[in-house]
C-alpha cells in the first residue's frame, strides 16, 4: 500500500509541474483516486509545503497566506543539478555552503507564483551582505524556476557595462553551458539588448526552450526591451517571466526613466514576478508602500550571513544594540589604517573647480599602501591558496579624470620600487612594514601562517613586474578582466567599482570619497565578501570620519537586519513591516541627505533604548552636563515616590518621578551632535506625546549606576554619592580634538535596574517581558559617573584612555514597548551638506544612447 501511496504521490507532483496545488488535485480526483487517498496526498503536500515555510533560515515576511506549491528540486531536474556539480568542481562543502544555499533558494523560489497560474505580478525583495554571493543565489533560483517551468528570465544588471558583462558570463556559466538545448539567449558577453526579428521563435508554443536576457539598466536599452514584448504580446499569455534585479536599491528606486520602464516591460507580461536582490535594503524598504511601484508588497526575505563572510561590522565594529552587553560586541579587526585629513587635498580635488589639471601626490600612506598590497601579493604566492588574483582598489573620487591623472604617478612609484629592489634600505623598509602589519594582525587568529619577509623577497621582482595600473571607469578602454588569465592589479577607479563588481582577490583598499547616505556607503565596500587563504592580509586606509561611520552603519545595518528577522516572527506583512522600519530614529539622517534638503522625519522610541556614546571633551560642555544631571538627582529627591539606595552595587534608583522632571532635563543635558538617533526635541515631543494620547510615560524611574565607593566617589547630591565607572574611548590614529566614542555605555543588566527580583541572567528579551508586566507604562532613565581618565584594560586592543578635561556623565534612556500602537513625532530636518563636496552617484549613464 506504501508503494502505491509513493507512486500516486509521484504521480500528483508531476501534475504540479502542469497545474496549480489546487487545480492538481482535481485532476486527481477527475482520475477517480478515493477522497481518502486524496486527503492523503493533500496532507503530505501541506507537511512538504510547511517544512519550507519553517526553514530556520532563510527568515521571510510574506503578505497573507501565499500558497507554496514548490516543496525543493525534484530527481528529474536539470538546471540546478548542474549549478550543485559545478559548485561541488569548485570546492564549495555541501554542510553548510551548499545546503543553505539550496534551502535559501528553494525558499525564494515557493514565493513565486505558479507558473501555470492564469495571471499573476509579484514583487518581493531579498536581502543579502555585500559580495555575499548574491548572484549565486539568484541564478539557483532562476535555475530552480526554471526546471519548473518559467520561460523567460530578465536580469537587470546595473547601470554599467562591467557588472552586465561579468553576469552574463555568470548565467552562461552556470545555466546555459551545462543544458545548452535548454536555453536561448537574447544578449551576449559584449552584447547588451537589440530587438530580435521574430518573437514567435522565442515563444511560440512548439519552443520549449528557455529564453535569459542580461540588460543593464539604462533607459535607451529598456526602452527597446519593453518595445519588442509589447510587439510579442500574442505570443505572451503563456509565457510565465522572472525579473531579477540585481543591485535592486540602485537606480531603481524613485528614478524617473528607469522606475516607468520596469512597471512597463512587466505590464506586458501577463505571468510575472519581479526580485530585487541587494544589500542595502534602506532605499528599497523606504519606498512609499502605498504608491504603485516596486515596493516588495509580497514578501522580503533576508538570507542569513554565510560563513566565512567578512562585513561591515568584522572590520569596522559596531555599537551595541538593545539589550547586548557592551562585552558581547566586538571591536572589529585591527585591520583599519587612517589616512590624515592633510592628505585628502593630495588625492582628490577639493572642489568641481578644482578637477581639471588635478595632479594627485602619492602621500606616505598611500605609498604604504602600495607597497603593503605588493606584499601580500607575494605572500599569497607562496601560500599558494584562494584565487590566484590579487587586486588593490583606490577610491578618491567618481570623476574619471581624477582616476586617469593618478596613472603616471603610480607606474613611476611602481617602477622606481622595482628599481629599488636590490637597495638595502628600501628593503628595510618593507621589512619594518611587514613585521608590523603582520604582529597587529596575527596569522595564527585566522587559522593562517605568517609568512617570513626573507620568502617574500624573491617573489617581489615578478610581483612588480606583473602588475598593472588600471583606470576602470565608465569611460575607461583598459578594464579590470579576470577572465584571461592571472592578474595582479592597482585598480584606480569610481562608479564601476563600487557596485556589484566583484575585485577578485582585494586586498587592500584606499578609500577617501565622501558620500551622502548609507546606502551607498554600504556598496562602497568591496572590501567585504569571502578572503579564502588570506582571511588576516586585507587593510583599508580611510579616514577617521570614514571609519567612524562605517561603525555607525554596520550598527544601524545590524539592527535592521535585527529588525527583519524580529518582524518576521510576528506575523507582520511587508507593509505593515515598512512602516515600522521607517520610524527608526537613525535612518532620518539618511532620508535628508538623500533627498539633497529638508523633510520631515518621523521617530517613534516605543521599546527602544536611546544611549549616549558621542561626547566632546572640554570642560565647559562637560559641567554643563554636570550640572543638569545633579539637577535632575536633586529634583528626583524632592518628588520621587520611593528611594533605594543600593550601596552594595554602586546603585539609586528614584522610583515614580513625574515625567516633566525628565523633560526638563532632557532640555538641559546636551547630546553630541554627531548622535542623530539622540536628539532632545523629538525625544521630548515623544513622551509629551505618548502622556497626552496613551495615558503612558507620565511617570519615570531615575536610576543611577556607578561602582561601589572609594577613591573614585562622584556625587550627584548630599548622600548621592557613587564610584565612577570606567569608559575607555576607541582608539583612532588622528583623533578629532575635543571628541571621544566610548562606543557602548549600557549594560543589558541596567535596563532591568529598576525591576524587583533577581535579573541577572535574564535574556533581553526576558528584561523587555518583565518591564510589559510590571512597568508597562513607566519610562527608564539612568545616569552613568564616567571618569575623566578612563584607563582600558589590558585586553583591550583598540582602546585608549577617554582623557576628557571633566568627568564624564552618560544617559540612557528605555521606553516601554507600546500595548495599542506607538506614537509618532516629527521633525523638519536637512542634512547639512554645506562645508562637505559629496560626490552623488553618477546616474547619466541611465539615460545615455551608448547602450
Amino acid at each position: 500500500m506504501t508503494e502505491e501511496f509513493d507512486g500516486m504521490y509521484e504521480t500528483f507532483k508531476a501534475i504540479l509541474d502542469t497545474f496549480p496545488p489546487a487545480e492538481a488535485v482535481k485532476r486527481l480526483e477527475q482520475f477517480g483516486i478515493s477522497p481518502d487517498i486524496v486527503q492523503q496526498i493533500r496532507e503530505r503536500h501541506e507537511q512538504q509545503t510547511i517544512r519550507i515555510k519553517e526553514l530556520e533560515e532563510p527568515h521571510a515576511v510574506v503578505l497573507g497566506n501565499r500558497d507554496t506549491w514548490y516543496t525543493g528540486p525534484q530527481a528529474k531536474d536539470k538546471c540546478w543539478p548542474a549549478i550543485v556539480d559545478l559548485l561541488h568542481k569548485d570546492g564549495w562543502p555541501q554542510e553548510p555552503a551548499i545546503q543553505s544555499l539550496d534551502d535559501s533558494s528553494t525558499r525564494v523560489v515557493s514565493l513565486l507564483n505558479h507558473p501555470k497560474e492564469k495571471a499573476f505580478s509579484t514583487r518581493g525583495l531579498v536581502v543579502g551582505y555585500v559580495q555575499s554571493g548574491k548572484t549565486t543565489n539568484f541564478t539557483s533560483v532562476m535555475a530552480k524556476a526554471a526546471d519548473r517551468g518559467y520561460k523567460l528570465f530578465i536580469v537587470l544588471a546595473g547601470i554599467h557595462n562591467g557588472l552586465r558583462r561579468q553576469t552574463q558570463a555568470r548565467l552562461v556559466q552556470q545555466l546555459v553551458e551545462p543544458n545548452p538545448s535548454m536555453w536561448s539567449q537574447l544578449t551576449g558577453l559584449d552584447k547588451d539588448f537589440t530587438p530580435q526579428e521574430n518573437p514567435a521563435s522565442y515563444f511560440g508554443k512548439s519552443n520549449k526552450t528557455r529564453v535569459v536576457c542580461v540588460v543593464k539598466k539604462n533607459a535607451t536599452v529598456l526602452r527597446k526591451l519593453a518595445r519588442w514584448l509589447e510587439k510579442a504580446s500574442d505570443y505572451l499569455e503563456d509565457c510565465p517571466a522572472l525579473i531579477i534585479d540585481d543591485e535592486a536599491d540602485q537606480a531603481t528606486v524613485a528614478t524617473k526613466s528607469i522606475n516607468p520602464l520596469i512597471l512597463d516591460i512587466m505590464g506586458s507580461l501577463p505571468r510575472c514576478a519581479y526580485v530585487g536582490y541587494t544589500a542595502s535594503p534602506f532605499a528599497n524598504l523606504l519606498i512609499d508602500p502605498s504608491a504603485k511601484d516596486l515596493y516588495p508588497e509580497d514578501f522580503v526575505v533576508n538570507l542569513p550571513k554565510p560563513q566565512g563572510h567578512f562585513g561591515t561590522e568584522v572590520l569596522f565594529g559596531r555599537y551595541a544594540l538593545d539589550g547586548e552587553d557592551p562585552e558581547q560586541v566586538d571591536d572589529g579587526y585591527d585591520m583599519i589604517r587612517s589616512v590624515p585629513e592633510d592628505d585628502v587635498p593630495c588625492v582628490r580635488p577639493g572642489t568641481r573647480a578644482d578637477i581639471e589639471g588635478f595632479e594627485p601626490v602619492i602621500t606616505d600612506t598611500l605609498r604604504k599602501a602600495v607597497e603593503y598590497f605588493w606584499l601580500v601579493t607575494a605572500a599569497r604566492r607562496i601560500r599558494g591558496t584562494g584565487t590566484p588574483h590579487s587586486t588593490m582598489l583606490i577610491h578618491t573620487s567618481v570623476n574619471t579624470a581624477v582616476h586617469n591623472s593618478f596613472k603616471r604617478p603610480l607606474e613611476h612609484l611602481r617602477e622606481q620600487s622595482a628599481r629599488s629592489l636590490a637597495d638595502a634600505g628600501f628593503l628595510s623598509r618593507l621589512r619594518d612594514l611587514w613585521e608590523q602589519e603582520t604582529d597587529r594582525v596575527p596569522a595564527e587568529d585566522f587559522s593562517e601562517r605568517k609568512v617570513p619577509f626573507e620568502q617574500l623577497v624573491p617573489e617581489l621582482p615578478g610581483v612588480l613586474s606583473s602588475c598593472r595600473v588600471i583606470m576602470d571607469n565608465s569611460s575607461s578602454e583598459n578594464r579590470l578582466d579576470y577572465e584571461n588569465g592571472q592578474v595582479v592589479a592597482i585598480a584606480v577607479g569610481g562608479n564601476t567599482l563600487s557596485r556589484g563588481l566583484t575585485l577578485e582577490g582585494l586586498s587592500v583598499s584606499y578609500f577617501v570619497r565622501a558620500v551622502s547616505a548609507y546606502d551607498t556607503l554600504l556598496q562602497m565596500g568591496r572590501w567585504f565578501g569571502f578572503r579564502n587563504g588570506y582571511a588576516d592580509l586585507p587593510r583599508i586606509w580611510m579616514t577617521d570620519e570614514l571609519t567612524e561611520w562605517f561603525r555607525h552603519l554596520a550598527t544601524v545595518e545590524t539592527e535592521m537586519r535585527r529588525d527583519i528577522d524580529i518582524y518576521m516572527t510576528e506575523d507582520e506583512t511587508p507593509l505593515t513591516f515598512a512602516v515600522r522600519l521607517r520610524t527608526h530614529p537613525a535612518l532620518r539622517v539618511t532620508a535628508a541627505a538623500k533627498m539633497r534638503n529638508a523633510v520631515t522625519a518621523a521617530s517613534s522610541y516605543g521599546g527602544k533604548r536611546v544611549q549616549t556614546h558621542y561626547f566632546h571633551t572640554n570642560a565647559d560642555w562637560l559641567r554643563g552636563n554636570i550640572e543638569a544631571a545633579r539637577d535632575l538627582v536633586a529634583a528626583s529627591l524632592t518628588n520621587a515616590v520611593r528611594i533605594e539606595e543600593r550601596s552594595a552595587e554602586g546603585r539609586y534608583v528614584f522610583r515614580d518621578v513625574p515625567h516633566n522632571v525628565v523633560t526638563d532635563f532632557l532640555s538641559s543635558y546636551r547630546f553630541h551632535e554627531k548622535s542623530p538617533e539622540n536628539d532632545a526635541d523629538l525625544i521630548i515631543d515623544y513622551i509629551r506625546k505618548r502622556v497626552a494620547t496613551a495615558g503612558s510615560l507620565g511617570r519615570w524611574n531615575v536610576a543611577i549606576v556607578g561602582n561601589l565607593r572609594g577613591e573614585n566617589d562622584f556625587t550627584f547630591a548630599p548622600g548621592v554619592t557613587v564610584g565612577r565607572n570606567i569608559r575607555a574611548r576607541l582608539d583612532v590614529t588622528n583623533p578629532a580634538p575635543d571628541f571621544a566614542d566610548i562606543k557602548t555605555l549600557m549594560s543589558r543588566r541596567d535596563a532591568a535596574v529598576d525591576l524587583d527580583g533577581d535579573t541577572a541572567k535574564l535574556t533581553e528579551k526576558g528584561i523587555m517581558d518583565m518591564r510589559r508586566a510590571k512597568l508597562p507604562d513607566t519610562g527608564l532613565l539612568v545616569l552613568y559617573p564616567i571618569d575623566k581618565v578612563s584607563e582600558p584594560s589590558p585586553s583591550k586592543k583598540l582602546r585608549t584612555p577617554l582623557n576628557a578635561e571633566e568627568h564624564v556623565i552618560g544617559a540612557g534612556l528605555v521606553f516601554p514597548e507600546p500595548r495599542d500602537g506607538d506614537s509618532e513625532v516629527e521633525k523638519y530636518i536637512s542634512a547639512d551638506l554645506s562645508n562637505v563636496w559629496i560626490e552623488e552617484e553618477d546616474y547619466s549613464l541611465l539615460d545615455s544612447e551608448d547602450a
